[in-house]
Protein backbone atom coordinates (compact mmCIF):
# COMPACT_ATOMS: atom_id res chain seq x y z
CA UNK A 1 0.00 0.00 0.00
CA UNK A 2 1.43 3.71 -0.94
CA UNK A 3 2.04 6.15 1.76
CA UNK A 4 -0.56 8.14 0.08
CA UNK A 5 -3.36 5.59 0.66
CA UNK A 6 -1.97 5.46 3.79
CA UNK A 7 -2.64 9.07 4.70
CA UNK A 8 -6.15 9.45 2.85
CA UNK A 9 -7.21 6.25 4.69
CA UNK A 10 -5.59 8.02 8.11
CA UNK A 11 -8.12 11.40 7.09
CA UNK A 12 -11.18 9.67 6.37
CA UNK A 13 -10.98 7.85 9.67
CA UNK A 14 -10.24 11.06 11.57
CA UNK A 15 -13.45 13.08 9.32
CA UNK A 16 -15.85 9.96 10.42
CA UNK A 17 -15.07 10.78 14.03
CA UNK A 18 -15.33 14.10 14.54
CA UNK A 19 -16.33 14.34 18.12
CA UNK A 20 -13.64 12.21 19.38
CA UNK A 21 -10.79 13.15 17.03
CA UNK A 22 -12.54 17.04 18.48
CA UNK A 23 -12.17 15.29 21.79
CA UNK A 24 -8.47 14.53 21.37
CA UNK A 25 -7.54 17.80 20.27
CA UNK A 26 -8.19 19.18 23.27
CA UNK A 27 -5.76 17.99 25.87
CA UNK A 28 -3.03 19.34 22.87
CA UNK A 29 -4.36 22.38 22.17
CA UNK A 30 -4.03 23.40 25.95
CA UNK A 31 -0.74 21.68 26.59
CA UNK A 32 0.83 23.89 23.86
CA UNK A 33 -1.38 27.20 24.18
CA UNK A 34 0.03 27.05 27.78
CA UNK A 35 3.64 26.95 26.62
CA UNK A 36 3.37 29.39 23.51
CA UNK A 37 1.40 32.24 25.22
CA UNK A 38 3.70 32.40 28.24
CA UNK A 39 6.72 32.21 26.08
CA UNK A 40 5.07 35.10 24.00
CA UNK A 41 4.26 36.97 26.88
CA UNK A 42 7.31 36.76 28.10
CA UNK A 43 8.83 37.70 24.70
CA UNK A 44 6.89 40.62 24.13
CA UNK A 45 7.73 42.08 28.20
CA UNK A 46 11.39 41.19 27.03
CA UNK A 47 11.72 42.88 23.57
CA UNK A 48 10.30 45.95 25.02
CA UNK A 49 12.28 46.08 28.00
CA UNK A 50 15.51 45.18 25.94
CA UNK A 51 14.63 48.57 24.49
CA UNK A 52 13.88 50.14 27.61
CA UNK A 53 17.55 48.83 28.88
CA UNK A 54 19.00 50.43 25.55
CA UNK A 55 19.72 53.96 27.30
CA UNK A 56 23.64 53.29 26.78
CA UNK A 57 25.43 52.72 23.77
CA UNK A 58 26.73 49.57 22.26
CA UNK A 59 30.23 50.41 23.80
CA UNK A 60 29.22 52.41 26.69
CA UNK A 61 28.76 51.53 30.41
CA UNK A 62 28.21 52.95 33.63
CA UNK A 63 30.05 53.00 37.16
CA UNK A 64 28.50 53.88 39.97
CA UNK A 65 28.62 53.68 43.74
CA UNK A 66 24.99 51.30 43.87
CA UNK A 67 24.00 47.29 41.81
CA UNK A 68 21.73 48.87 38.73
CA UNK A 69 19.60 46.23 39.59
CA UNK A 70 18.65 47.28 43.10
CA UNK A 71 19.55 45.53 46.37
CA UNK A 72 19.14 41.22 46.68
CA UNK A 73 19.43 41.47 50.10
CA UNK A 74 19.80 44.07 53.22
CA UNK A 75 23.47 42.58 53.35
CA UNK A 76 23.76 43.57 50.02
CA UNK A 77 22.46 47.18 51.15
CA UNK A 78 24.34 47.53 53.89
CA UNK A 79 27.81 46.76 51.96
CA UNK A 80 26.88 49.28 49.72
CA UNK A 81 25.79 52.06 52.15
CA UNK A 82 29.45 51.44 53.35
CA UNK A 83 31.25 52.35 49.84
CA UNK A 84 32.72 55.92 49.54
CA UNK A 85 30.98 57.72 46.61
CA UNK A 86 32.37 57.84 43.16
CA UNK A 87 33.63 61.73 42.69
CA UNK A 88 33.88 64.10 39.29
CA UNK A 89 37.56 63.74 40.56
CA UNK A 90 37.68 59.87 39.89
CA UNK A 91 35.81 60.36 36.71
CA UNK A 92 38.39 62.59 35.55
CA UNK A 93 41.36 60.29 36.33
CA UNK A 94 39.47 57.62 34.11
CA UNK A 95 39.08 60.05 31.44
CA UNK A 96 42.96 60.79 31.32
CA UNK A 97 44.41 57.41 31.94
CA UNK A 98 41.97 54.48 30.53
CA UNK A 99 43.75 54.41 26.91
CA UNK A 100 40.66 52.46 25.86
CA UNK A 101 37.68 54.58 26.77
CA UNK A 102 36.41 57.19 24.35
CA UNK A 103 34.10 59.36 26.14
CA UNK A 104 33.94 59.67 29.74
CA UNK A 105 31.02 61.66 31.63
CA UNK A 106 29.96 62.71 34.89
CA UNK A 107 26.48 62.52 35.97
CA UNK A 108 24.61 63.66 39.41
CA UNK A 109 20.54 63.03 40.05
CA UNK A 110 17.88 64.17 41.73
CA UNK A 111 13.78 64.06 41.58
CA UNK A 112 10.53 65.50 42.06
CA UNK A 113 10.88 68.66 41.02
CA UNK A 114 8.22 71.36 39.04
CA UNK A 115 9.47 73.54 35.81
CA UNK A 116 7.63 76.49 35.51
CA UNK A 117 6.98 79.61 32.25
CA UNK A 118 4.91 82.10 32.47
CA UNK A 119 2.67 81.02 35.07
CA UNK A 120 2.63 77.33 32.86
CA UNK A 121 3.64 74.18 35.38
CA UNK A 122 4.17 70.77 34.94
CA UNK A 123 3.50 68.53 37.96
CA UNK A 124 6.30 67.84 40.33
CA UNK A 125 7.61 64.77 38.75
CA UNK A 126 10.58 66.32 37.16
CA UNK A 127 13.73 64.72 37.34
CA UNK A 128 17.34 67.17 37.17
CA UNK A 129 20.63 65.74 35.80
CA UNK A 130 23.51 67.47 36.78
CA UNK A 131 26.05 66.26 33.96
CA UNK A 132 29.00 66.77 31.26
CA UNK A 133 28.86 67.69 27.41
CA UNK A 134 29.15 64.02 26.91
CA UNK A 135 25.84 62.74 28.28
CA UNK A 136 23.86 63.03 24.98
CA UNK A 137 26.14 60.80 23.43
CA UNK A 138 26.89 58.13 26.40
CA UNK A 139 23.26 58.22 26.68
CA UNK A 140 21.77 57.88 23.04
CA UNK A 141 19.70 60.99 24.01
CA UNK A 142 20.47 63.20 21.63
CA UNK A 143 19.81 67.17 21.40
CA UNK A 144 17.41 67.73 18.92
CA UNK A 145 16.90 71.59 18.90
CA UNK A 146 19.31 74.14 19.80
CA UNK A 147 22.81 72.98 21.51
CA UNK A 148 24.18 70.70 24.42
CA UNK A 149 26.00 72.18 27.09
CA UNK A 150 29.15 72.39 26.79
CA UNK A 151 32.60 72.39 28.28
CA UNK A 152 32.52 75.99 28.98
CA UNK A 153 28.98 76.00 30.38
CA UNK A 154 30.73 73.50 32.96
CA UNK A 155 33.58 75.49 33.73
CA UNK A 156 31.93 78.65 33.93
CA UNK A 157 28.85 77.39 35.47
CA UNK A 158 26.50 78.70 33.68
CA UNK A 159 23.06 78.52 34.49
CA UNK A 160 21.72 76.88 31.23
CA UNK A 161 19.36 73.89 30.47
CA UNK A 162 18.28 71.42 28.06
CA UNK A 163 14.91 70.44 28.37
CA UNK A 164 13.12 66.73 27.77
CA UNK A 165 10.62 66.56 25.22
CA UNK A 166 7.88 66.23 27.40
CA UNK A 167 8.53 69.47 29.17
CA UNK A 168 9.15 71.66 25.82
CA UNK A 169 5.65 70.52 24.77
CA UNK A 170 4.01 71.49 28.29
CA UNK A 171 5.62 74.92 28.56
CA UNK A 172 6.25 76.09 25.53
CA UNK A 173 3.60 73.87 23.14
CA UNK A 174 3.07 77.21 20.36
CA UNK A 175 6.62 78.92 21.07
CA UNK A 176 10.28 78.11 20.91
CA UNK A 177 12.28 77.07 23.67
CA UNK A 178 15.50 78.57 22.67
CA UNK A 179 16.86 81.59 24.61
CA UNK A 180 14.15 81.65 26.95
CA UNK A 181 14.54 81.45 30.78
CA UNK A 182 12.18 79.19 33.19
CA UNK A 183 12.10 78.43 36.68
CA UNK A 184 13.45 74.72 37.57
CA UNK A 185 12.90 74.24 41.61
CA UNK A 186 12.10 77.81 41.72
CA UNK A 187 15.35 78.75 40.29
CA UNK A 188 15.93 80.41 37.01
CA UNK A 189 17.47 79.01 33.79
CA UNK A 190 17.99 79.43 30.47
CA UNK A 191 16.98 77.28 27.30
CA UNK A 192 19.59 76.20 25.05
CA UNK A 193 18.47 72.89 23.84
CA UNK A 194 15.31 70.51 23.81
CA UNK A 195 16.43 66.51 23.49
CA UNK A 196 14.90 64.46 21.04
CA UNK A 197 11.59 62.86 22.01
CA UNK A 198 12.52 59.32 23.77
CA UNK A 199 9.30 57.31 24.91
CA UNK A 200 9.04 55.16 27.22
CA UNK A 201 6.38 51.89 26.77
CA UNK A 202 6.51 51.70 30.72
CA UNK A 203 6.35 55.49 31.37
CA UNK A 204 9.21 55.96 32.63
CA UNK A 205 10.49 59.87 32.57
CA UNK A 206 12.87 59.96 29.53
CA UNK A 207 11.58 62.59 27.96
CA UNK A 208 10.92 64.55 31.67
CA UNK A 209 13.99 65.79 32.88
CA UNK A 210 16.68 68.78 32.83
CA UNK A 211 20.08 68.74 32.29
CA UNK A 212 22.50 71.32 33.04
CA UNK A 213 26.62 71.70 34.03
CA UNK A 214 27.25 69.32 36.66
CA UNK A 215 29.25 72.51 38.26
CA UNK A 216 25.78 73.97 38.47
CA UNK A 217 23.82 70.89 39.87
CA UNK A 218 27.23 70.48 42.98
CA UNK A 219 26.75 74.70 43.57
CA UNK A 220 23.25 74.55 43.89
CA UNK A 221 22.30 71.02 45.65
CA UNK A 222 25.62 70.45 47.50
CA UNK A 223 27.59 67.59 47.54
CA UNK A 224 25.07 65.80 49.83
CA UNK A 225 21.73 64.65 49.21
CA UNK A 226 18.44 65.32 50.84
CA UNK A 227 19.75 62.09 53.73
CA UNK A 228 22.57 63.86 54.40
CA UNK A 229 24.59 61.61 52.19
CA UNK A 230 27.22 62.20 49.89
CA UNK A 231 26.28 62.34 46.39
CA UNK A 232 28.03 59.55 44.10
CA UNK A 233 28.80 60.11 40.50
CA UNK A 234 27.19 58.10 37.43
CA UNK A 235 30.58 57.73 35.68
CA UNK A 236 29.53 57.00 31.45
CA UNK A 237 32.03 55.63 29.76
CA UNK A 238 32.35 55.22 26.21
CA UNK A 239 35.06 52.54 24.64
CA UNK A 240 37.20 53.52 21.80
CA UNK A 241 35.03 50.61 19.80
CA UNK A 242 32.44 47.83 20.57
CA UNK A 243 34.53 45.20 20.46
CA UNK A 244 37.16 46.59 23.07
CA UNK A 245 34.29 47.56 25.71
CA UNK A 246 35.36 44.36 28.00
CA UNK A 247 39.22 45.81 27.61
CA UNK A 248 37.77 49.67 28.72
CA UNK A 249 35.64 48.13 31.62
CA UNK A 250 39.16 45.59 33.28
CA UNK A 251 41.33 49.26 32.38
CA UNK A 252 38.50 51.43 34.43
CA UNK A 253 38.51 48.80 37.55
CA UNK A 254 42.24 49.01 37.71
CA UNK A 255 42.43 52.42 37.65
CA UNK A 256 39.62 52.93 40.16
CA UNK A 257 40.94 49.84 42.87
CA UNK A 258 44.05 51.85 42.86
CA UNK A 259 42.82 55.29 43.11
CA UNK A 260 40.36 54.38 45.73
CA UNK A 261 42.84 51.67 47.55
CA UNK A 262 41.02 48.83 47.33
CA UNK A 263 43.50 46.07 48.39
CA UNK A 264 44.50 43.33 46.91
CA UNK A 265 41.94 40.36 46.84
CA UNK A 266 39.13 42.30 48.03
CA UNK A 267 36.31 42.94 45.90
CA UNK A 268 35.28 46.20 44.06
CA UNK A 269 33.72 48.80 46.32
CA UNK A 270 31.85 49.97 43.14
CA UNK A 271 29.34 48.82 40.42
CA UNK A 272 29.80 48.34 36.20
CA UNK A 273 26.54 47.65 34.14
CA UNK A 274 25.82 48.28 30.64
CA UNK A 275 23.10 47.43 28.13
CA UNK A 276 24.11 43.77 28.06
CA UNK A 277 24.41 43.31 31.84
CA UNK A 278 21.23 44.61 32.29
CA UNK A 279 19.26 42.53 29.62
CA UNK A 280 21.70 38.90 31.13
CA UNK A 281 19.97 39.99 34.49
CA UNK A 282 16.30 40.18 33.25
CA UNK A 283 17.01 36.89 31.12
CA UNK A 284 18.21 35.46 34.47
CA UNK A 285 15.39 36.92 36.45
CA UNK A 286 12.83 35.30 33.76
CA UNK A 287 14.66 31.93 33.43
CA UNK A 288 12.60 30.35 36.18
CA UNK A 289 9.16 31.36 34.37
CA UNK A 290 9.65 30.27 30.90
CA UNK A 291 11.35 26.67 33.07
CA UNK A 292 8.15 26.72 35.05
CA UNK A 293 5.66 27.27 32.08
CA UNK A 294 7.67 25.08 29.88
CA UNK A 295 7.52 22.09 32.77
CA UNK A 296 3.79 22.76 32.55
CA UNK A 297 3.16 22.56 29.39
CA UNK A 298 5.38 19.16 29.13
CA UNK A 299 3.03 17.62 31.54
CA UNK A 300 0.06 18.56 29.97
CA UNK A 301 1.24 17.11 26.83
CA UNK A 302 1.88 13.91 28.56
CA UNK A 303 -1.07 13.73 30.01
CA UNK A 304 -3.01 14.62 26.69
CA UNK A 305 -0.45 11.51 25.24
CA UNK A 306 -2.23 9.48 27.34
CA UNK A 307 -5.66 10.64 26.28
CA UNK A 308 -4.82 10.21 22.78
CA UNK A 309 -3.34 6.97 23.76
CA UNK A 310 -6.46 5.87 25.09
CA UNK A 311 -8.84 7.12 22.39
CA UNK A 312 -7.24 5.35 20.03
CA UNK A 313 -7.32 2.10 22.19
CA UNK A 314 -11.31 2.36 21.70
CA UNK A 315 -10.91 3.66 18.20
CA UNK A 316 -8.91 -0.13 17.40
CA UNK A 317 -11.80 -1.62 19.08
CA UNK A 318 -14.45 -0.27 17.15
CA UNK A 319 -12.44 -0.48 13.86
CA UNK A 320 -11.56 -4.60 14.88
CA UNK A 321 -13.71 -6.11 11.97
CA UNK A 322 -12.49 -2.97 9.63
CA UNK A 323 -8.79 -3.84 10.34
CA UNK A 324 -9.62 -8.23 9.39
CA UNK A 325 -11.32 -7.00 5.85
CA UNK A 326 -8.25 -4.82 5.31
CA UNK A 327 -5.96 -7.76 6.43
CA UNK A 328 -8.00 -10.38 4.45
CA UNK A 329 -7.28 -8.19 1.27
CA UNK A 330 -3.88 -7.92 1.91
CA UNK A 331 -3.32 -5.24 3.95
CA UNK A 332 0.77 -5.90 5.91
CA UNK A 333 1.01 -5.51 9.76
CA UNK A 334 2.96 -2.43 8.43
CA UNK A 335 0.56 -0.75 6.79
CA UNK A 336 -2.11 -1.40 9.59
CA UNK A 337 0.86 0.29 11.84
CA UNK A 338 1.67 3.10 9.51
CA UNK A 339 -2.22 4.18 9.64
CA UNK A 340 -2.75 4.10 13.14
CA UNK A 341 0.56 6.12 13.37
CA UNK A 342 -0.21 8.74 11.26
CA UNK A 343 -3.87 9.20 12.60
CA UNK A 344 -2.15 9.86 16.37
CA UNK A 345 0.31 12.34 14.90
CA UNK A 346 -1.62 14.33 12.48
CA UNK A 347 -4.03 14.56 15.23
CA UNK A 348 -1.21 15.95 17.58
CA UNK A 349 -0.16 18.28 14.91
CA UNK A 350 -3.41 19.32 14.04
CA UNK A 351 -3.49 20.25 18.08
CA UNK A 352 -0.46 22.07 17.96
CA UNK A 353 -1.12 24.40 15.47
CA UNK A 354 -4.46 25.23 17.09
CA UNK A 355 -2.57 25.87 20.41
CA UNK A 356 0.23 27.48 18.66
CA UNK A 357 -2.84 30.40 17.08
CA UNK A 358 -3.92 30.05 20.91
CA UNK A 359 -1.03 31.20 22.54
CA UNK A 360 0.11 33.61 20.49
CA UNK A 361 -2.99 35.35 20.67
CA UNK A 362 -3.32 34.84 24.45
CA UNK A 363 0.68 35.57 24.89
CA UNK A 364 0.24 39.19 22.89
CA UNK A 365 -3.11 40.17 25.21
CA UNK A 366 -0.57 42.36 27.06
CA UNK A 367 0.49 43.95 23.57
CA UNK A 368 -3.34 44.88 22.95
CA UNK A 369 -4.05 46.78 26.23
CA UNK A 370 -0.52 48.57 26.28
CA UNK A 371 1.99 50.33 23.97
CA UNK A 372 4.35 46.76 24.10
CA UNK A 373 5.21 45.36 20.47
CA UNK A 374 3.87 41.78 19.49
CA UNK A 375 6.18 39.19 19.37
CA UNK A 376 5.60 35.93 18.07
CA UNK A 377 8.62 33.33 19.47
CA UNK A 378 8.63 31.20 16.66
CA UNK A 379 11.59 28.83 18.01
CA UNK A 380 8.91 27.79 20.56
CA UNK A 381 6.31 27.20 18.21
CA UNK A 382 9.09 24.71 16.08
CA UNK A 383 9.57 23.18 19.39
CA UNK A 384 5.82 23.05 20.26
CA UNK A 385 5.65 21.09 17.32
CA UNK A 386 8.47 18.92 17.46
CA UNK A 387 6.90 17.70 21.02
CA UNK A 388 3.26 17.28 19.59
CA UNK A 389 5.04 14.69 16.81
CA UNK A 390 7.01 13.16 19.40
CA UNK A 391 3.59 12.70 21.62
CA UNK A 392 2.02 11.38 18.05
CA UNK A 393 4.71 8.75 17.67
CA UNK A 394 5.27 7.66 21.11
CA UNK A 395 1.90 7.49 22.77
CA UNK A 396 0.01 6.15 18.68
CA UNK A 397 2.66 3.68 19.22
CA UNK A 398 0.55 1.60 21.64
CA UNK A 399 -2.97 1.51 19.76
CA UNK A 400 -0.63 1.01 16.85
CA UNK A 401 0.76 -2.07 17.58
CA UNK A 402 -2.66 -3.76 18.81
CA UNK A 403 -4.11 -2.78 15.61
CA UNK A 404 -1.41 -4.34 13.79
CA UNK A 405 -0.96 -7.40 15.75
CA UNK A 406 -4.54 -8.80 15.54
CA UNK A 407 -5.15 -11.99 13.52
CA UNK A 408 -7.24 -11.27 10.65
CA UNK A 409 -9.55 -14.04 11.43
CA UNK A 410 -10.48 -13.16 14.92
CA UNK A 411 -11.33 -9.48 13.49
CA UNK A 412 -13.65 -10.56 11.26
CA UNK A 413 -15.69 -12.43 13.81
CA UNK A 414 -15.65 -9.66 16.67
CA UNK A 415 -18.51 -8.16 17.04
Amino acid sequence: MRTMDTLLLSMSAIRSHKLRSSLTLVGIVLGVASIIAVMTGISVIQTTMEKEMAVLGAQTFQVQKWPAGGFASAEQRRKAMKRPPVTVDEAKTIREEVSTADLVGSELWDFGFTAEYRGESTNPNVSICGGTPEYAENNTHYVGLGRNISPLDVRAARRVVVIGYAIAQKLFPFTDPIDKDIRVDGREYRVVGVFDEKKSSFGAGFDNYVLMPITVFQNVYGLTDRQGFPRSVNVTVRAISPDRVDDAIEETRQVLRRIRRVPPGEEDNFEFFSTNSLIENFNKTTAGVKTGAFVIGIIALLVAGIGIMNIMLVSVTERTKEIGIRKSLGAKRGNILLQFLVEAIFLCNVGGLIGIAVGLGLGNVISFITSFEASAPMQWAVIGMLFCTTIGLVFGMVPALKAARLHPIEALRYE
